[in-house]
């Protein structure tokens, strides 16, 4: 068996201990960073923040540890690649890349780097005077000219596209002309958080959109709830007006009167009358004036059939006995 170094094996369980005590863990990396500008970080984030360097075969080691523990810890194994460390912490991922974006700083190029976006040099004037210089410009493909004492770019050109390689010759050229095509920092690859792990382009959220994504989320979260009628504080007016309309609209679509829809039944029922008033060829005058009048027979009639009623009825003629004798001897012979 092979022996394996003590100091070693105290990395490996410092690490597994930090991973399994910590709410959070994730992978950084740290490529082109001057060590002392890497101190100097780490002594900014020392309050909430641990990071751990060492070599990657003992981080790798570590996180199968550790997800014994606590599984999920060995999706990071992925981002374990290159100039990387491990870092602890109770800072949530969100905030944490907030943290971490913040110590990215523009840097010079190292010959076979590749850059990151086109590098650009943009016609116009250069801080040299004539010289040697405007020879390195021409072997780089700057086409330049001396024009008012001044070496002068003289169109706009790209020396470097996205994803090439940068040479050495160009590498040493671009901080003469002030340009900075890489960024160093701290850039978080990826962050576990209760067994769910989230890659920088999850976590790379622009400022103004956290105000937004709140605000949706609280509006989807209150349509959901007005939907499963749910209620809460922010609901229960929303659930309410939302009943008594839905009332409002079964009452009238059942001809119910109530107080408060009389008004709109009445309408529903003029606007019925005149459509089918048009319908018949009648206009709307003349169908207003129909229905003006059969209220007013409506009215009278009733108070006419009250007035034959109260009429005394004729008194009938007496008739004496003697004449009613007659009558029925008349009738016999």
């Amino acid at each position: 068996m092979a022996h394996v170094a003590a100091w070693k094996k105290d990395i490996v369980n410092e690490l597994v201990q930090d991973m399994v005590g910590s709410p959070v863990v994730a992978v950084i990396d740290l490529h082109g960073i001057p060590g002392p500008q890497i101190q100097s970080m780490r002594a900014g984030l020392r309050e909430h923040v641990k990071i751990m360097m060492t070599k990657n075969n003992l981080m790798l080691l570590a996180l199968d540890e550790a997800a014994e523990k606590k599984p999920g810890l060995e999706e990071l194994k992925a981002e374990v690649h290159g100039q990387c460390a491990i870092v602890t912490t109770d800072v949530n991922p969100f905030k944490l890349f907030k943290r971490f974006k913040a110590t990215m700083t523009p840097a010079a190029a190292k010959p076979g780097e590749i850059a990151p976006s086109d590098i650009t040099v943009f016609k116009g004037p250069t801080p040299f005077g004539p010289g040697p210089i405007i020879g390195e410009f021409q072997k780089i493909g700057l086409p330049a000219a001396i024009e008012a004492g001044k070496i002068v770019i003289k169109k706009n050109t790209t020396l470097v596209k996205e994803g090439e390689p940068i040479s050495a010759p160009i590498a040493a050229m671009l901080p003469k002309l002030e340009i900075l095509p890489m960024v160093v920092g701290m850039d978080l690859r990826v962050a576990f958080e209760d067994g769910v792990a989230y890659d920088r382009e999850l976590l790379d959220i622009p400022e103004d959109h956290y105000k937004t994504m709140f605000a949706t989320a609280v509006y989807n979260a209150r349509a959901l709830a007005v939907e499963i009628a749910f209620p809460t504080k922010e609901t229960v007016p929303i659930l309410i007006a939302k009943a008594f309309g839905e009332a409002m609209a079964l009452s009238i679509s059942a001809a119910i009167p109530t107080k408060e829809n009389i008004e709109i039944l009445l309408a529903k029922a003029d606007a019925q009358m005149l459509s089918v008033a048009s319908a018949s060829g009648y206009s709307n005058d003349s169908m207003a004036a129909r229905l003006a009048s059969a209220a007013v027979v409506s009215v009278a009639e009733p108070a006419s059939a009250a007035s034959a009623v109260e009429e005394e009825p004729e008194e009938e003629e007496e008739v004496s006995e003697e004449e009613a004798a007659a009558g029925l001897s008349a009738l016999f012979g």
